[in-house]
């Protein structure tokens, strides 16, 4: 039973649909021999590489470390933002003689986050995935068939924003820097 959305025009489900199958990958935690765990990974990263919207990590080890590995990549992305904003804004809220002792590490701690995520995260087929908590959109999703009570489930988000927001701050950080180390050992 659909129904026109008031705002767009858009049908819209008034029922609780379950996500179709073509937009989630499970990797089931099935132990058939001995390279049960190097089989988990393979299945993972074809679902990375195949760019599911949904993926739902069975197996408690992978599925662990996989959500690891995204909490440091935001991490350094947050870590980026924050330092680089410090920088620029260090300035105008402190006396001159004192703020480029906190704008000039902040910077260099921006710029350094931002080429390690790039260098180490930017191409990885994960950085484009996020841990999913939201109890709504996870109860869309066909759980029911897990044999794990703590599955990690990644969903697909558009990072380009997020990469250009970092990369920015991180290059404008890096130019006040360059500008400050500049004026000190010019005068």
């Amino acid at each position: 039973m659909a129904s026109l959305g008031r705002r767009r025009g858009v049908p819209v489900s008034r029922e609780r649909g379950v996500m179709a199958a073509t937009d989630c990958y499970i990797v089931h935690e099935i132990y058939n021999g001995e390279n049960a765990q190097d089989q988990f990974e393979y299945e993972l990263e074809q679902a990375l590489e195949a760019q599911y919207k949904y993926i739902v990590i069975e197996p408690t080890r992978i599925g662990d470390e996989t959500a690891r590995w995204i909490t440091v990549g935001n991490c350094l992305h947050k870590t980026a933002v924050l330092s680089g904003a410090a920088c620029l804004l260090t300035p105008l809220s402190l006396p001159l003689e004192y703020s480029r002792y906190v704008a000039l590490p902040a910077g260099a701690l921006s710029v350094a986050c931002a080429a390690l995520y790039g260098i180490s995260w930017q191409f990885d087929p994960c950085c484009k995935y996020q841990v999913e908590y939201d109890s709504q959109k996870l109860s869309r999703l066909p759980l029911h068939t897990l044999t794990s009570s703590t599955p990690v489930v990644l969903v697909r988000r558009d990072d380009v924003h997020r990469k250009r927001l970092h990369n920015t701050i991180a290059l404008a950080a890096l130019a006040y820097c360059a500008k400050k180390i500049y004026e000190l050992y010019a005068v």
